[in-house]
Parts: C-alpha cells; sequence; structure tokens
C-alpha cells in the first residue's frame, strides 16, 4: 500500500528519484529509499543498483558466515558511495535485533552480521534489500538538491522497494508520481 507523503520536511521513509539533471553518474536514474533525514543530514540506499560482479553468498562466505538455509538469489545493491564496504540491510519489521533501526510500520534498518547470520540460517526477514555502501547528505544539502530539481519525493511501499525488478524501479515510481520519464528534460529551470 502506498503511503501519502509527510507533510512536514522530514522525508524519512520516502523514495528519491533523481531527475535527468542529476550530473553525478552514481546517481543517474538511482532511486533512494531515505532511512534518516532530520536536521542533521540524511541517510538513504540506492535501491535500484545492483552488483553484477557481487553475489551475496559471497559476500557472507569473506565474513565467515555459514548458513543452514541460505537463500538464493539476493542481490547486492551498491547502496551509495559512502562506505563501500559497510553492509545494510533495508528490511520488513519482522526481523528485529537491538541494533535494527525501526523507520516505521514497514520498513526497518540493520546493518550488524547480526542479520546476516539470521539470513543465513532462514531467521532473518521476510523481505530485505542488501546493499553495501549508502548515500549520505550533510546538513541541508539534501533539502537544497530538491529545490534545485535534482530530486523528486515520491511515496514509498513494500511492493516498489522489494518488489519491482530493479532496472524497472526509477520508472515505475515516477509513474506512480504520473510522470512519463520520455517527457523529462535534462536541463534545470523555475518559472
Amino acid at each position: 500500500m502506498t503511503k501519502p507523503l509527510p507533510d512536514d520536511a522530514n522525508l524519512t521513509g520516502t523514495l528519491l528519484a533523481a531527475m535527468p539533471v542529476m550530473t553525478d553518474p552514481r546517481f543517474a536514474r538511482a532511486l533512494i529509499y531515505v532511512c534518516a533525514h532530520s536536521a542533521d543530514g540524511a541517510m538513504g540506499l540506492v535501491v535500484n543498483n545492483v552488483s553484477d560482479e557481487l553475489s551475496f553468498s559471497a559476500v557472507i562466505g569473506q565474513l565467515g558466515i555459514k548458513g543452514k538455509a541460505l537463500p538464493k538469489g539476493i542481490p547486492v545493491h551498491l547502496g551509495g558511495p559512502v562506505e563501500g564496504g559497510r553492509g545494510f540491510v533495508l528490511h520488513s519489521p519482522d526481523y528485529a535485533h537491538e541494533s535494527t533501526l525501526a523507520i516505521d510500520d514497514d520498513f526497518a534498518l540493520t546493518a550488524t552480521v547480526d542479520i546476516l547470520h539470521a539470513i543465513a540460517d532462514g531467521k532473518g526477514p521476510r523481505r530485505l534489500v542488501f546493499a553495501l555502501g549508502y548515500a549520505g547528505w550533510s546538513p541541508g544539502q539534501l533539502d537544497q538538491e530538491i529545490q534545485q530539481n535534482g530530486w523528486l519525493v515520491v511515496p514509498a511501499d513494500e511492493d516498489l522497494v522489494y518488489g519491482v525488478e530493479p532496472a524497472l524501479k526509477w520508472t515505475r515510481a515516477l509513474g506512480r508520481l504520473g510522470i512519463d520519464p520520455s517527457l523529462l528534460s535534462s536541463t534545470a529551470g523555475h518559472a
């Protein structure tokens, strides 16, 4: 179920869809789930950029994690350019650990190895996005980028974050706003 956008300036729990004017190649056509947004800055995970070179089983194997029920087909997302070697799991709230950050009724974030052990043992969350690295913004930076037409804010929902093929997420997110991506301009302007 799609949730309405927040009434205030706190974008925690929403998605950011990169506009064509986004010149940073790491964020071209990116769809980012905002895990935290406050006066101290913002943090999010790119949920539509999957690594062609890394597999989940290889990552947990490098950590020495062995599991009884290792799920197949968990993609490794490139969550953003900050701390690219650190793992983050955006997941359904049916898994909770003392280090889990409950974002809202549908999403939680865990960034400790405990969740990787739980996933490998078949005791992890029902739905998840595993990402290496994150996107971060200093205080006021994200708000400024939105005002400069760098991002569109999209209501988040489980199906879009977890259920859609990563290559289709950006287009689907824009479609939820009633926007045809082919009609977007790569030059910014103000009326």
